[in-house]
């Protein structure tokens, strides 16, 4: 499916674990139904929110295969297929392509970190190998590091580099990178509670973790600011802050786990080391659901 005008809201989606910690294929189908009835405009399997960095090359293998038999190429699918070493990131990059995604999300190199050639490298070497379009993955705050507004600007001319999902927070780092943004080359949000400022700086649409529990609100949102229905993007986007908020209170996707499972769409199952929330933040997710009127 061809990614060049992929705009809206691309859902992070969480991997739903059974009880014995396998992956739960039929909670996931679920989830997945749940999306395209909703009308988020793609998927995305194995990212952050996806648990990846505890799942075995198998495992991934398998929920992508299920992933795009399900949507049927009704949306676009996009795998998150990130290492710290590069030339794993090719292999499953390649892995993930032979398997139908439309697409790949590459993250930074994290722990061994690099230096400027060395980040250049990392995507490039992935963006030569492969024939489908990548998503360029900025995510200091998990990785330990970012990708420079320079290596942004070499990236962004390469023509299996589709977009970057620009996931630091920082306004005036979107705003240099929004300038390397054209037909060719994009951004997406990488954070819920800002889409609209960072659609105001020229961002495409989210890669959302919100869209989990709300699809439908975050495709408006998004349909709503590219229609000029400004205020009508803001109304969503602020009218659902606090659920947004409530879904980071701890560490990404241990509450956005816990709110699927009390909107009834599968038991949060972790996998260590992370483990379910405190008291305090299921109340607080609990509560701003209600709020929204997600649950009763």
């Amino acid at each position: 499916m061809e990614l060049k005008n992929l705009r809206g809201s691309i859902v992070a989606l969480v991997t739903p674990f059974a009880e014995d910690g396998s992956v739960d294929f039929d909670a996931l189908g679920r989830l997945i139904d749940f999306q395209l009835e909703g009308g988020t405009d793609a998927l995305l399997v194995l990212g952050t929110t996806g648990e990846s960095s505890t799942m075995t090359h198998e495992e991934d293998d398998e929920v992508v295969k299920y992933t795009v038999a399900r949507v049927a190429g009704r949306v676009p699918v996009i795998a998150g297929s990130g290492s710290n070493c590069t030339q794993t990131m090719v292999e499953k990059s390649l892995s993930f392509q032979a398997l139908g995604v439309d697409g790949l999300l590459l993250i930074t190199p994290y722990y061994n970190k690099a230096n400027e050639e060395g980040m250049y490298n990392h995507f490039k070497t992935v963006l030569d190998a492969v024939d489908i379009p990548c998503i360029l993955y900025n995510v200091p705050g998990r990785t330990g590091c970012s990708i420079s507004e320079s290596v942004v600007a070499r990236l962004a001319t390469h023509p299996n580099a589709l977009a970057i999902k620009e996931a630091s927070g920082n306004m005036s780092y979107s705003a240099k990178v929004a300038r390397y943004c054209g037909p060719d080359f994009g951004m997406f949000s990488g954070n819920d509670d800002i889409v609209v400022p960072m659609m105001a700086l020229g961002a495409r649409g989210v890669i959302s973790v919100w869209a989990n529990i709300m699809p439908k609100e975050v495709h408006e949102l998004c349909v709503a600011f590219d229609q000029g229905r400004l205020q009508d993007a803001l109304d969503i986007q602020l009218r659902c802050l606090e659920v947004i908020n409530s879904l980071f209170c701890e560490v990404n996707p241990i509450p956005v786990k816990g709110a699927l499972e009390m909107m009834g769409m599968g038991k949060a199952v972790y996998r260590q080391p992370l483990a379910p929330m405190s008291e305090a933040a299921a109340n607080r997710v609990r509560a701003a659901l209600k709020e929204v009127g997600v649950i009763d």
